[in-house]
């Protein structure tokens, strides 16, 4: 039996199988037929959309909330090399070797 090449499922499509599930109008096998995937993927799919359902009205994040830009990480990133360049030329000054190895 020749095995089918690995499938990557859209967000839209594992909700509308999950929301199928829900409904309970069918088994858990006929959906996984219907939607030609395998049933377990139907049941996982089906709890994590119950398990993430409130996160669908939780209010959104502002930007100050959701932690640093990319602007302000990339200017701490650059200090720190700065500093980590400036005390590694010194010690090389101090012990007579390099820092650097």
């Amino acid at each position: 039996m020749a095995k089918r090449p690995r499938r990557n499922h859209t967000p839209a499509f594992k909700a509308k199988v999950a929301l199928e599930a829900l409904k309970e109008e069918q088994t858990v096998i006929e959906i996984a037929e219907r939607f030609d995937v395998h049933p377990n993927l139907v049941t996982k799919w089906k709890r994590q959309l119950l398990e993430r359902a409130t996160e669908a009205f939780e209010k959104e994040r502002t930007p100050e909330e959701e932690g640093p830009s990319a602007a302000e990480l990339n200017a701490k990133i650059g200090q720190l090399v700065m500093e980590n360049d400036f005390l590694a030329h010194a010690l090389g000054r101090v012990h007579g070797t390099s820092a650097k190895r």
